[in-house]
């Protein structure tokens, strides 16, 4: 008996040493850390979308979360051209959620095997969350009456404009354009094709992003910029626009897609993402994109929005056979194929 207290008097320094050892240590193990840190969700989106998702959506759906007994939840987030976001996910970033500028990217996607063909077809809406239309920037008291598309082949015009090639949202304003000579009279292909050679023949600067254009306006650049409604309204409603809106008597919609990287969300995560992604079509997240100054899929909430413009003539890209046809026929075989190779220094 005395044997044995002796062992435990011996043994009990080392115990309590050890146990003092992991108590000092238990924050920085690593199953300590994945029960402290609240889980997240990885999301990616084209440029305009950051603060929307950052100041808006993000917030909202952490606390419906946490009123549902789900806890804390974070986000890590990236924003760039719908292209680069593309290019990007094709080459292996984590993301988990992603909001694209064009349909045709989630093709590409799917072409590259990253997601199942057409699987975003299968959430709300056919994959669309939210929609703006393509207006036209210019200098304040729009000093060369700028009023369409049109007027921005007039000589000494001077355009900013995103990059087709990495940008979706000059893949839009492409349409746009063409789509504005195609609907007017007495329009046509012919004209279609005249309008966005007079466009591109006065494009002085392009940038990788919607963003970045209108980074290189507000710094100078041009008399005049292709751009989202939303870019524009987003700042008017701040205080923060330093230049006028001109609305085309005819211009597209955008519509915007997302998707679901399935590979990327571990089994303990999916209904955390599941959640977040039927969150994004309810009516309180749809009310923050009209906040944000995105036209909402659900119409009758746009009216909470006074500065939405009115468009004449505004058209689908379905219009146009949507957009593997309008890529194939307008952006490819009219704007790269005719008017880029007929557009001197270009």
């Amino acid at each position: 008996m005395e044997g044995t207290s002796s062992r435990w008097r011996g043994v009990l320094p080392a115990v309590l040493l050890a146990a003092l050892f992991v108590y000092a240590a238990w924050p920085w193990l690593p199953f300590a850390r994945a029960e402290r840190n609240p889980p997240t969700i990885v999301f990616y989106g084209f440029s305009i979308l950051a603060d929307a998702f950052h100041d808006g959506i993000f917030p909202a759906f952490q606390k419906v979360w946490a009123a549902e007994g789900g806890g804390r939840v974070e986000f890590a987030s990236s924003f760039g051209g719908s292209g680069t976001v593309t290019n990007q996910i094709v080459m292996g970033v984590p993301a988990q959620v992603a909001l694209l500028s064009l349909e045709s990217d989630a093709d590409r996607l799917a072409d590259a095997g990253v997601i199942p063909r057409d699987s975003w077809k299968r959430l709300p809406n056919a994959g669309v969350l939210n929609l703006t239309p393509f207006v036209i920037l210019v200098r304040p008291g729009n000093p060369l009456g700028i009023r369409g598309f049109e007027d921005l082949g007039k000589p000494g015009v001077r355009v900013v404009h995103p990059d087709p090639m990495t940008s979706g949202g000059a893949n839009w304003a492409v349409v746009a354009e063409y789509g504005s000579g195609f609907r007017g009279s007495p329009g046509g292909p012919a004209a279609g094709v005249a309008v966005l050679a007079g466009v591109w023949k006065n494009v002085v600067a392009q940038a990788a992003s919607a963003r970045a254009a209108r980074t290189q306006f507000e710094n100078g650049f041009g008399d005049a910029l292709v751009t989202y409604e939303q870019d524009a309204l987003f700042d008017k409603s701040r205080g923060r626009l330093r230049a006028d809106v001109a609305y085309p008597p005819r211009t597209i919609l955008s519509e915007h897609t997302l998707i679901v990287v399935d590979r990327n969300i571990r089994p303990r995560e999916r209904a955390l993402v599941d959640r977040f992604v039927r969150f994004l079509w309810s009516e309180e997240a749809q009310k923050v994109f009209v906040r944000f100054g995105f036209r909402s899929v659900r119409p009758e909430l746009d009216a909470a929005n006074p500065g939405f413009g009115s468009i004449a003539d505004p058209f689908r890209i379905a219009d146009f056979g949507g957009w593997k046809r309008a890529r194939r026929e307008i952006v490819e075989g009219v704007w790269k194929d005719r008017v880029m190779k007929a557009t001197p220094n270009r």
